[in-house]
């Protein structure tokens, strides 16, 4: 009986593992140089650690179990609450602000989408420590650089959370209603506002009106003025790091614990799930038995990303070492200096098949090169380069050989390593 993958979840072939493995690692080298420091989290947690800060009605979406001592545990949806845990035990008396980044696997029990999967992989960034509007600035900029190496045009869209649960605080209901109340400003649902708002004719006007207002026709709305004041020193920060983004009122769904500024980012492709990043302030040290902490930050759903990438990993010359039975000890030794003084992808053979066939197999699994060694390449101390594609081949010095190879990674301009300079020195 053939057996399937879990429903929701994805198989990568080495082509797409690659191409994932080289975006992620641009991420990586940008957060790094933006002075932002990987963690490590268990991919489970106590499930408590997830709905102390949402509610038990999260339970539906998480994978639960419980362990075989009775604990109750789930799989991450999420690490944003895994990292701050992490704070509180190990690094609350670390200097402020701390700057962190991570890229794991997530899992959360949802109908599969285009989009949506139940396992999926988020990058994130947590700056823990300050909320200002430096740091806002910092995390959204940082955001949009990612974004931005991706090859991804996207649309950012800034808000704060401060302007809308200030209306809402006015509204004569219960949390349930209010709730209902973000639930409809974030579909846009203007129709549905005013019905629910129907016994609050101020409110059934003032909060449909903000889904189209800019931070200046905002102040006409509500009377609390400092979460403009700080949306707008965030906003003029931006405009510093060449990031433009339109003010949206409307992001507060699925938000429960941000406190101020949120931002989201779309991208084109994507259909109705085009949401590829979201993030903003808030607090939850606290929750985890820390002191109150201001922080920001963001997730990025890295498969979304993979969908709409606009970039694709250097091509990297593949070399098959072909071979006589007679010089098999020759053709190890080119091999092991092709990948460990060279640095380049180099496959032998190891199932006995004879001269023609290795050729044959060596073009079979697409390489781009096969370095022959046979009696008379050992004799001369050489090799014969034999281009897969043309199939020109030449005897060359195993020098000569690998800056040809390593020319085709590059446009041959790839710069030599000290290392790589040290073997082409010998003979």
């Amino acid at each position: 009986m053939k057996l399937n993958r879990p429903r929701g979840t994805r198989d990568f072939t080495p082509a797409e593992t690659e191409k994932r493995r080289y975006i992620e690692n641009r991420m990586r080298a940008i957060a790094e140089h933006w002075g932002y420091e990987e963690v490590k989290t268990p991919t489970f947690e106590h499930t408590e650690l997830f709905t102390i800060k949402s509610g038990e009605a999260i339970l539906d979406e998480l994978y639960t179990f419980e362990d075989k001592g009775g604990r109750d545990i789930a799989l991450r949806p999420e690490l944003t609450a895994p990292v701050l845990r992490m704070y509180v035990n190990e690094m609350s008396v670390a200097p402020k602000p701390i700057r962190l980044y991570y890229f794991e696997n997530c899992f959360r029990y949802e109908r599969p989408q285009k989009g949506r999967f139940r396992e999926f992989w988020q990058f994130g960034v947590e700056l823990i420590g300050s909320d200002s509007a430096q740091a806002e600035a910092e995390a959204i900029a940082l955001a949009a650089a990612m974004v931005s190496d991706a090859g991804i045009e996207a649309n950012l869209h800034i808000g704060h959370l401060g302007v809308v649960r200030g209306l809402l605080s006015d509204l004569d209901a219960d949390a349930g209603m209010q709730a209902e109340a973000m639930r409809l400003m974030d579909k846009k649902d203007v129709d549905g506002l005013r019905m629910l708002l129907s016994d609050q004719p101020d409110l059934r006007e003032r909060l449909p009106a903000l889904l189209d207002a800019d931070i200046d026709e905002a102040r006409s709305i509500t009377d609390d003025a400092q979460p403009l004041e700080e949306l707008q020193a965030t906003i003029a920060l931006l405009d510093h790091y060449g990031a433009e983004c339109e003010v949206d009122f409307g992001i507060v769904r699925g938000l429960d614990y941000y406190t101020g500024m949120v931002f989201e980012m779309y991208a084109a492709g994507l259909g109705a799930q085009n949401q590829i990043c979201g993030g903003g302030t808030y607090r939850l040290a606290q929750l985890f038995g820390g002191s109150e902490t201001p922080s920001c930050g963001f997730g990025i759903g890295f498969d979304r990303v993979l969908e709409v990438c606009g970039i694709e990993p250097p091509h990297e010359p593949r070399v098959a070492v072909v071979y006589l039975p007679d010089v098999i000890e020759d053709a190890i030794r080119v091999a092991s200096r092709l990948r460990d003084d060279a640095g380049v992808r180099t496959t032998i053979d190891i199932s006995g098949r004879k001269f023609g066939q290795q050729l044959k197999h060596a073009d079979a699994i697409g390489a781009d090169y096969a370095v022959i060694v046979g009696m008379k390449e050992v004799e001369a101390g050489m090799v014969t380069l034999r281009d897969m594609i043309t199939g020109e081949q030449e005897m060359l010095g195993l020098g000569d050989a690998v800056l040809r190879i390593m020319g085709d990674r590059e446009g041959n301009d790839r710069p030599i390593s000290r290392g790589e300079s040290a073997f082409l020195d010998l003979p």
